[in-house]
């Protein structure tokens, strides 16, 4: 995997309660995208180089969620799923990302979900144009319920589980730390994907607990496809979701299907990770759409 380049600029906000951090590539007289990682209470690494693809034209600008990567707090406040759609609200204007094209991944295609729903009722300073949400997380409870059985029942089976004993005999922990760190992340997450091998190809990420469980307890029994939530976001949206991902492909059906100005893309060959295992399907679909807007 090669490398992760510098940005072109970087800094942190200075209008958000907590000082988030933020990288921008791409060329600056390209159409502006925000790009939304996933977690919650991760960072935006996690998405490069992979998505650094769509930066030849665009000018992608990421920011690392109050709590996780480069922006973490000691504020001991529960951090809900509202505080972060009023910081990404924030950083829309101190950033001055009109018009504002969004692409999401995976808890960041639900932050864009609820952060269009807010819009949509007047709740935000700033309206989406457009929407990219990849393999965004469940929908609803019940949808979260089945992904984390099928992903707790992936990391069980008995295939990974025989990996993970072969690593631990190796003696790879001795002989190569930073190589043995390396496999039992690979591990960790082999379960996202169709080819538990191309996990090899993802950045490494940490995920702050805290701040995904009070994310999550903050959304109670949610339910995104109920009527009055995203049927009232009438924004251009496309939706990918990879035919092997532990999320139910059902979710993003759902979502589809209620959105009125919303189109899915299933990608065979792909789990969760669509942007490491098919982004010879993924990265077209999304050039086509954003260009379809311009």
């Amino acid at each position: 995997m090669p490398p992760i380049p510098a940005p072109r600029d970087s800094g942190t906000t200075t209008t958000t309660d907590v000082p988030l951090y933020y990288a921008i590539y791409g060329p600056r007289n390209g159409q502006r995208v925000l790009v939304l990682h996933g977690g919650p209470g991760a960072h935006h690494d996690y998405l490069l180089p992979q998505m650094l693809e769509l930066a030849d034209t665009r000018e992608l600008v990421f920011y690392d969620q109050r709590g996780g990567g480069r922006s973490k707090t000691d504020d001991r406040t529960p951090i809900t799923w509202q505080v972060h759609a009023a910081d990404l609200d924030r950083v829309v204007d101190e950033l001055a990302l009109e018009p504002l094209v969004i692409i999401g991944y995976s808890w960041g295609g639900l932050l864009a979900m609820l952060y269009a729903i807010e819009a949509a009722h007047g709740r935000t300073r700033h309206q989406p144009r457009r929407l990219v949400l990849i393999d965004p997380a469940p929908v609803n409870r019940e949808f979260r319920r089945r992904f984390e059985s099928e992903f707790s029942r992936r990391n069980t089976d008995a295939s990974v589980t025989q990996l993970r004993a072969n690593l631990a005999a190796s003696g790879l922990r001795e002989r190569d730390p930073h190589a043995y760190r390396q496999r039992t992340f690979e591990l960790s997450v082999a379960g996202y994907f169709a080819d538990p091998t191309a996990a090899h190809d993802l950045t490494p990420f940490r995920v702050t607990g805290q701040v995904q469980q009070s994310v999550w307890d903050s959304l109670g029994d949610f339910d995104l496809a109920a009527p009055g939530q995203l049927d009232t976001v009438r924004v251009p949206t496309l939706i990918v979701h990879g035919r092997q991902d532990p999320i139910p492909l059902e979710s993003s059906e759902a979502a589809a299907r209620v959105m009125p100005a919303a189109e899915l893309v299933v990608i065979d060959g792909a789990g969760h990770v669509p942007y490491v295992e098919r982004p010879d399907i993924l990265f077209p679909a999304i050039r086509a759409f954003l260009d379809s807007g311009r």
